[in-house]
């Protein structure tokens, strides 16, 4: 099966700059504490590097 990732918001995007807070945008998350699910990429690996100080990951197995 595909590995996927569980990518939670931890920190707020109060005070980031723009790029940051669009790429959280862009990774689906809204609220602190909430999780989405996305497939295990390049591109979403990228985008979790470039905010990995807002966000917990952890890979999941469906």
């Amino acid at each position: 099966m595909a590995k996927k990732l569980a990518i939670t918001l931890t920190r707020s995007v109060i005070g980031r700059p723009e790029d940051q807070r669009i790429t959280v945008k862009t990774l689906g998350l809204r609220k602190l504490h909430q999780t989405v699910i996305h497939n295990d990429n390049p591109a979403i690996r990228g985008m979790v590097n470039k905010v990995s100080h807002l966000v917990k990951v952890e890979e999941v197995e469906e």
